[in-house]
């Protein structure tokens, strides 16, 4: 915010509460004041702006969002670029994409809340993606990026696919999946050719939607591990079917999610539409496609010793996989070859090992197991590691979501057998270590400290402005930037808004009915008592005439707002005589006097002095 007011991004987009935080980007709520509708606002972070890869990967992201208009994609609205002071005074262009606002969960909050879900709702949410996918592999571009924190449920329960940051043209021959440093995408959701750097097409995706089907009926997904043993993984080892870790799922869903998963891309679907066809059909009974009934045929011929084995260790990926026809028939042979080679090796090494036994056994040497340290400060594993008896302890710094300064991982791993002498690497965490906002509103700014430091969050601050109208007491926390549930760096600065006790009478109960204005006041966290005047219209009976302190006024919270009625009755008539006329006049009392008496008209009527007393017909005189 600029001087009290809101940032406003093209002369047009109003920046409010961040909302979401990711490795690239900031997403805020904000408001498109020229349509006067919700918006979410996607910002680069400053930092990421002068590095080109970044700059291209979000620029694309806008460019593929912005040409697919579906219900199951999160829509792009607009796009363009604003200028940032940094604090030395220098300034850079940072770009920003204005999105449809989705009111609702992603699907990676969805599954930490609830761990899994029923086989039919986890085919629905499937469906859903797999509609979004056809759409945008039809108009030529494939996501790459599949996964739950990349899908929103609305509170309708309707999905949404959203991040387009990595997608790329069907067309791109060129686009593998492989950085300078690392391999785009999420390593559990990665489909066998992406991790291999190979070109990627629809299909690709499709394998990462199986990845997500899997999980939503298991609560985990087909593989498990560390990021390069998972990208192993999904290149070698075929994975369980779903009933295997959770038995609720029915026969052919077990089928869809296999098919789905073959590692071979000319082996699992080909479209997103067959594969939505599939599952729909394991919903409804139906009969499945010849491929995933293919899929139920070799698991029940496999021995059930073969399906339940746990999952085999990872072996290095071959430099390059051949899927012609010539080479499947070659395949039982070259496997009993290699059988009778590892059975050589091991006979080997079991003499060789015998051996050494029988020329060392006085000098076995003795193991401990390395103490697991992992999402420990990097004190505290060196005191635990010391402790133990492992003093060769040395510490490198790595790029994890684990806290900052927190040890994300060790070499060799918690649990393995070495000599103590042996060296143990410390891979600690340097961000981007992010945690989430805890909710502290209606806390003490004392209490709201603590809370936030105990989430790792230092850099606390309180706005120097207090806020008006809140539900809160005075000196209670109303709010925090960034907002509760936001994903932060711990490093991040958290400010505090308080509230001031402070509220504004409400505006336009004038003329309202004292039971509406008395709501407003409820809702205004103000007391009011009642008093009541005459009025002399039935339109203006029970309706507020008079607020005291007047409306707008900035008053304290839980005092009292005085408003007066106005009263109407028909059932009291007081009628005021007008004074005798002098007795010097002819005029002698008539029958013109009597209550029931019409009044003298106008033309007839003595001149004299008009009574003080108004006459007052059907209000009853206050007392």
């Amino acid at each position: 915010m600029t001087d009290g007011l809101p940032r406003i991004l093209g002369g047009r987009y109003e920046i409010g509460e961040l909302i979401g935080r990711g490795g690239m980007a900031e997403v805020h709520l904000g408001h498109d004041t020229r349509l006067g509708r919700t918006v979410a606002i996607k910002i680069l972070r400053a930092d990421l702006a002068r590095d080109s890869t970044f700059l291209t990967r979000f620029r694309r992201e806008a460019h593929s969002a912005a040409g697919l208009s579906h219900h199951s994609i999160v829509a792009v609205y607009d796009s363009g670029e604003d200028t940032f002071t940094e604090t030395g005074g220098a300034t850079i262009d940072v770009p920003y994409i204005v999105m449809e606002y989705v009111d609702g969960q992603t699907l990676r909050e969805i599954l930490n809340e609830e761990d899994k879900l029923s086989s039919d709702e986890a085919a629905r949410i499937t469906m859903g993606i797999l509609s979004a996918l056809e759409y945008s592999h039809d108009k030529g571009i494939v996501h790459r990026d599949i996964k739950p924190a990349n899908v929103m449920l609305t509170k309708g329960g309707s999905v949404k696919v959203m991040d387009f940051g990595i997608a790329r043209a069907l067309a791109d021959t060129g686009a593998t999946m492989t950085s300078a440093q690392a391999v785009v995408g999420t390593a559990r959701y990665l489909s066998p050719e992406q991790a291999q750097g190979e070109t990627v097409d629809a299909r690709s995706d499709l394998y990462s939607a199986g990845c997500v089907l899997f999980e939503l009926l298991t609560g985990r997904t087909p593989f498990v591990g560390e990021p390069v043993a998972l990208v192993y993984q999904h290149i070698t080892d075929p994975p369980k079917p779903p009933s295997a870790y959770e038995p609720s799922v029915p026969k052919a869903m077990n089928a869809v999610t296999l098919h789905s998963l073959a590692k071979a891309r000319d082996d699992r679907y080909q479209t997103a539409a067959d594969f939505r066809a599939d599952l729909q059909a394991a919903r409804t009974g139906a009969p499945l496609s010849d491929g995933a009934t293919a899929v139920i045929s070799a698991a029940a011929a496999a021995a059930p010793s073969v399906m339940d084995r746990e999952p085999q260790a990872p072996t290095p990926p071959p430099a390059r996989r051949d899927h012609t026809r010539e080479i499947h028939d070659k395949e039982p042979q070259r496997r009993l070859t290699g059988l009778w080679v590892v059975a050589g090796v091991i006979a080997l090494l079991a003499i060789l090992g015998i051996g050494y036994l029988v020329m060392n056994g006085n000098n076995k040497t003795a193991t401990a197991a390395v103490p697991n340290v992992v999402q420990h400060t990097e004190a505290e594993a060196k005191r635990i590691m010391t402790d133990r008896g492992f003093k060769n302890v040395k510490v490198a710094l790595v790029k994890s979501d684990v806290t900052k300064g927190y040890v994300a991982s060790t070499d060799p791993t918690g649990g393995t057998k070495i000599d103590p002498a042996d060296q143990i690497l410390l891979n600690v965490s340097d961000g981007p270590g992010l945690a989430s906002i805890p909710d502290v509103s209606g806390k003490s700014v004392a209490e709201a400290e603590q809370a936030l430091k105990n989430q790792g969050f230092a850099n606390i601050t309180v706005a120097s402005k207090k806020v008006d109208d809140s539900e809160f007491a005075a000196g209670q926390v109303v709010s925090t930037i960034p907002g509760v549930g936001s994903m932060a760096d711990p490093s991040q600065q958290v400010t505090l808004s308080v509230s001031s006790g402070k509220v504004h009478v409400p505006q336009g109960m004038l003329g309202q009915a004292a039971g509406d204005a008395q709501f407003e006041l409820r809702q205004a966290h103000l007391k009011w008592v009642t008093k009541q005047i005459p009025v002399s219209s039935p339109d203006q009976g029970g309706k507020v005439q008079k607020v005291s302190p007047k409306e707008g006024d900035l008053v304290d919270r839980n005092s009292t707002v005085t408003l007066t009625v106005g009263a109407y009755s028909s059932q009291t008539t007081v009628t005021i005589t007008p004074p005798a006329p002098p007795a010097s006049t002819s005029t002698t009392p008539s029958s013109s006097s009597s209550p029931t008496s019409k009044p003298t008209s106008p033309s007839s009527t003595p001149t004299s002095t008009p009574p003080e007393s108004p006459t007052h017909t059907g209000i009853p005189l206050p007392h």
